[in-house]
This record gives C-alpha cells, sequence and structure tokens, in this order.
C-alpha cells in the first residue's frame, strides 16, 4: 500500500499578505468540513484551489492559467501562499452549508434533517412486578417458573425477583383461609336470596301483580279470527261516521264538481 504524504507546508515563504480570514469570505467560497480537504477559491483569480499544512494554512501556489500546457506563459497567481486564518465556528458553518444545500436540491430529492425513527418498545415488566389480580394458584406457578428459569435462586437464596415472588406466594398463601372464608359466606348470602325470591308466596305476589286468572284465560284463549270481522279490542274511540254528515257531502260535492271541470282539459288534451 503505497505512504500517502501528508499535506504540510513546505515552504515558509509567503506573499507578505495580512491573513485571509475566513469570515470575511462568502460562505460558499471555501470548504473546511472535518474529514475532507480543505479548499477556497482563491481572491484573486476566483479558482479553487487547496489550503495546505496543518497548524499554518496557506492557499498552494498555483498559476492564473490553466493552459500552460497549450503554449500560454506561466503566471503566478499574487494569491499563492496566502496565509488563511479560520476565525468561525465551523460547526455553525457547517449547519448553514447544509441547509443551503437541501434548499438548492429538488423537491422531491429533499430529507428532513432529522430523521425520525419508530420508537423502540419498552420492555416488558418482570412478572414480580406486574400489578394484577393475585390468587394462590398464580402466585405459587409464578414462583416455581422463576425457580425453573433463575440461576441465582438455588436452595434457600434468592435473587431480587424471586425473593419477592416469594414474599407475594406467602402473604397469599397466609390470606387464603380469610379469602376462602369470605368466598364462602357470599355464597350463602346468594343462594339465600334466590331462596327468597323463589319462595311460593313471592311467586303468588308476583302472579297477582303481573298476572292473573283474566290474563291467563285471554293468553290461552285461541279463537279463528273470521276475515272482514272487526276486532273485539277495538276501542269506542275510532269514529265509524263523518261527525257532520252535511258538511262531509258538501265537500264530496265540491270535490266532484272540480273532477268534472279538470276532465274536459284533459280530454282534448
Amino acid at each position: 500500500m503505497p505512504h500517502k504524504r501528508p499535506g504540510r507546508v513546505r515552504t515558509k515563504n509567503t506573499n507578505r499578505r495580512a491573513p485571509l480570514l475566513l469570515s470575511t469570505m462568502a460562505p460558499e467560497d471555501f470548504n473546511v468540513r472535518p474529514g475532507e480537504v480543505k479548499s477556497i477559491a482563491c481572491p484573486d483569480c476566483r479558482t479553487w484551489r487547496r489550503i495546505m499544512g496543518d497548524a499554518v494554512l496557506k492557499i498552494r501556489e498555483h498559476c492564473i492559467s490553466d493552459k500552460v500546457a497549450e503554449g500560454e506563459k506561466h503566471t503566478l497567481c499574487p494569491g499563492s501562499d496566502q496565509l488563511v486564518e479560520i476565525d468561525i465556528d465551523v460547526r455553525r458553518w457547517q449547519t448553514r452549508q447544509n441547509r443551503l444545500l437541501r434548499d438548492a436540491m429538488p423537491q422531491e430529492n429533499r430529507r428532513a434533517a432529522q430523521q425520525f425513527y419508530k420508537p423502540i418498545p419498552a420492555p416488558a415488566a418482570p412478572v414480580s412486578r406486574i400489578k394484577a389480580e393475585v390468587t394462590l394458584e398464580t402466585a405459587r406457578q409464578s414462583y416455581l417458573a422463576h425457580r425453573r428459569g433463575c440461576t441465582l435462586c438455588v436452595k434457600g437464596h434468592h435473587c431480587t425477583d424471586g425473593g419477592t415472588l416469594a414474599r407475594r406466594y406467602v402473604l397469599v398463601l397466609n390470606q387464603e383461609p380469610a379469602r376462602r372464608e369470605a368466598r364462602e359466606e357470599q355464597e350463602r348470602q346468594e343462594r339465600r336470596t334466590v331462596r327468597k325470591q323463589m319462595a311460593p308466596a313471592v311467586r303468588k305476589a308476583q302472579w297477582a301483580k303481573h298476572g292473573g286468572e283474566a290474563v291467563e284465560t285471554a293468553n290461552n284463549r285461541c279463537a279463528e279470527r273470521i276475515a272482514g270481522s272487526l276486532s273485539e279490542f277495538r276501542g269506542p274511540q275510532l269514529p265509524l261516521a263523518p261527525q257532520n254528515p252535511a258538511a262531509h257531502d258538501r265537500r264530496q260535492a265540491e270535490l266532484g264538481n272540480q273532477y268534472a271541470r279538470k276532465a274536459p282539459a284533459r280530454s282534448a288534451a
């Protein structure tokens, strides 16, 4: 692999001008990005030239014309060996350059400066920290499952999670008699309530409130309905004849005359 020659200044000569401050130049006329070759647009000939050196920075010696090989005269640019001083905040300058490049890029090729990634889901909480209804069987199964998979829980010793599960199992085991008694008492109360609701006196009162012989007779009767007959449940509030027969006849006569006047016009059409 060939040895890469460091880019150091091999001459102490300068053009005897005051150092060129980057703060006095346009941000797009130089490149001082970390990890890249430093370069600058020469203020005299306006061509891009390399900046040599690490501690002392100079513009590399160059000609005004790039066509010396074609026969033109070799003329040294006055900007050769010009001292350069970096008096700017490189990070702020780089941020501004990136924004300018992004704005100059076509809209379909642009990309957000800040990348948004899907957040990594949080790890599941250990079994010892899950807040849920704890029964004797669940506490026992959780403790045994932890003991089978944990290498620190051996004999009488427990890890942090193993100790928590063991204490929970012992606590539930001590509370189980009280839980069983409360559960049996609740079941006794439910059976007592059912017996009260199914008592003969209660059922008789329910039948008296919501039923009776008349309702039972009507429900059990199945009579054939004659077509065109009126129902016996038809109330007296439904009128069967007009309340004012004279006014009804006059109105029917007016409607008949209106229809008779419109009939010839329809026939002529």
